[in-house]
């Protein structure tokens, strides 16, 4: 999946000196044919589900809150939030964390060949405010506790073997994690202010048992080089993992973290951005920026969750805003790929899509109601770009 790095801000429809800025690296802007739309064209009228979906494609619920999911006798569980898929046989699994104080974990939605679902249970029990996560490539679930002493469980989708708490990870406010098999080493995103950026380097690849957590040291700007420096105490007390480090770059309240090929994508929602890591440079730079935006008409606002499909496209989802999915391509198109309607009090949680590419799957926190009791789960089929 080769990417290069996105222009700072750009958005479809709009001429690069709508932005007041130069763009990153200097290339060229190039407008799609349809102001508005996308590579897969614009959002269409709402469906049966009030969502909003470009031509050819669809939407199903898949499972509720509080209701039992459809074809199984298990309930639901409230605040459904990040998730992630793996190929089981012919079929898959989807896994989604609840973010719930005290009673959050997660739960497992399985799907035969023909995407007809076959059982749901419980992988992880009686965690606290399980927010996003990521898979690893042995094929467990990292389910992350986004609270100041959180810590990173790892689970087993097949609901199989029981899930164990990864204290070597940190503990700390965790929000997602993404694994780099090239070196070795898990990336782990920190939903605070003042939050840092970690990697944890695992003693044995493949075993999370014991290793050693770094964070990333670089200056303010939005660009340059930057270099990894261990965490005295991953703990994190007396002294918060954050603030043990002096030099460590502050980034205004991670959320989603994504790898691919040599780079890392991961949000920041307190600024709305969009921030990679060339792994191969050492160095970081902004691969979106609403602020550069003028007249405020980002299409990609509130940040959160984020997946990659096999074209490249990155999938960003939206925590408020217009409560949308939007879409960032290889070639620097920024616009919406859905938009669920009525849910203005949700966000959107946990895209990730089947192993064979061809559906993908979220949430909606809290759905009509406002309220975690309210969460929906839901899957859209179509012809993603391969």
């Amino acid at each position: 999946m080769e990417r290069r790095s996105f222009l700072r801000g750009a958005v479809i429809g709009t001429s690069a000196a709508a932005f007041g800025g130069t763009l990153m690296r200097g290339a060229a802007y190039a407008a799609p044919a349809q102001p508005g739309a996308g590579p897969y064209g614009a959002l269409g009228a709402a469906d049966a589900n009030g969502i909003q979906l470009p031509s050819g494609f669809t939407s199903r619920v898949v499972a509720r809150s509080g209701q039992a999911v459809p074809g199984t006798s298990y309930i639901w569980h409230n605040a459904p939030d990040g998730g992630a898929c793996f190929a089981d046989g012919t079929g898959w699994i989807y896994v989604s964390n609840s973010e719930i104080s005290s009673t959050g974990g997660a739960s497992a939605i399985k799907f035969n060949s023909s995407g007809s679902v076959t059982s749901a249970y419980r992988i992880l029990s009686n965690t606290n405010r399980n927010c996003a996560g990521g898979a690893t490539p042995w094929n467990t679930w990292l389910s992350c506790e986004e609270v100041d002493t959180g810590y990173v469980y790892e689970t087993d989708p097949w609901g199989v073997n029981a899930a164990v708490r990864r204290a070597a990870m940190g503990r700390f406010n965790h929000e997602a994690a993404a694994a780099d098999p090239v070196r070795r080493v898990i990336y782990l995103t920190e939903d605070k202010s003042d939050g840092k950026f970690y990697r944890f380097i695992p003693s044995t690849w493949g075993n999370l048992s014991s290793g050693t957590l770094q964070v990333l040291k670089a200056g303010t700007a939005t660009s340059g080089s930057f270099t990894w420096a261990n965490v005295p105490d991953p703990d994190g007390s007396p002294t918060a993992t954050r603030y043990q480090v002096s030099g460590a770059k502050v980034f205004n309240g991670g959320e989603g973290c994504h790898y691919a090929n040599d780079t890392v994508w991961f949000t920041t929602k307190g600024d709305n951005r969009v921030w990679q890591l060339n792994l191969a440079s050492s160095t970081y730079e902004l691969a979106y920026d609403d602020s550069l935006v003028a007249g405020g008409g980002a299409p990609l606002t509130g940040v959160d969750n984020v997946t990659g499909s096999s074209s490249g496209d990155l999938f960003i989802a939206e925590d408020g805003g217009n409560m949308e999915i939007c879409i960032i391509t290889p070639d620097d198109v920024v616009a919406p790929f859905l938009r669920i309607n009525g849910q203005s009090s949700s966000e959107i949680c946990g895209p990730a899509f089947s192993p064979d590419g061809r559906r993908l799957y979220f949430s909606s926190q809290r759905g009509t109601t406002g309220s975690s009791s309210g969460g929906i789960t839901y899957e859209v089929t179509g012809p993603f770009r391969a």
